[in-house]
């Protein structure tokens, strides 16, 4: 990599311009902010917001992944042993490569923030295909 890329910065809001990730069931939304198609070839960052009630569907990737609560509180469930923790704002998570899970919102809205390092290419699936 030359250095002119190394020293490349750019400013995303994730407001605008992010694309979905069809991973929320009820109400919420998640999206893409630092994937491949913005140029990250190393990392991903999703902003994943959850209604009450609301959860992702069962995730796995093949690398591990990391959240940071920035809002809310709500619980991240290992879904082979359906074992399931609580996870308030501030709080961050770990989760290897190959272990299945699933965040949900249980009493209150939740938002977190993290993904996939590197990003998992089956996030971006709806995106390229035609």
């Amino acid at each position: 990599m030359d250095s002119a890329a190394l020293e490349q910065v750019r400013v995303i809001d994730s407001a605008t311009g992010c694309p979905d990730l069809p991973i929320v069931i009820g109400a919420g939304h998640a999206k893409a902010v630092v994937w491949p198609g913005s140029g990250a070839h190393h990392r991903s960052i999703h902003v994943i917001s959850l209604q009450t009630g609301a959860t992702t569907t069962a995730l796995r990737h093949p690398s591990d992944c990391v959240y940071y609560v920035l809002s809310g509180a709500g619980s991240i469930c290992d879904l082979a042993s359906g074992e399931s923790k609580p996870l308030g704002e501030g709080a961050m998570v770990h989760i290897d490569a190959g272990d299945t899970y699933q965040l949900s919102a249980d009493a209150e809205p939740f938002s977190v923030l993290g993904g996939p390092c590197p990003a998992d290419p089956q996030f971006y699936l709806h995106l390229v295909e035609g």
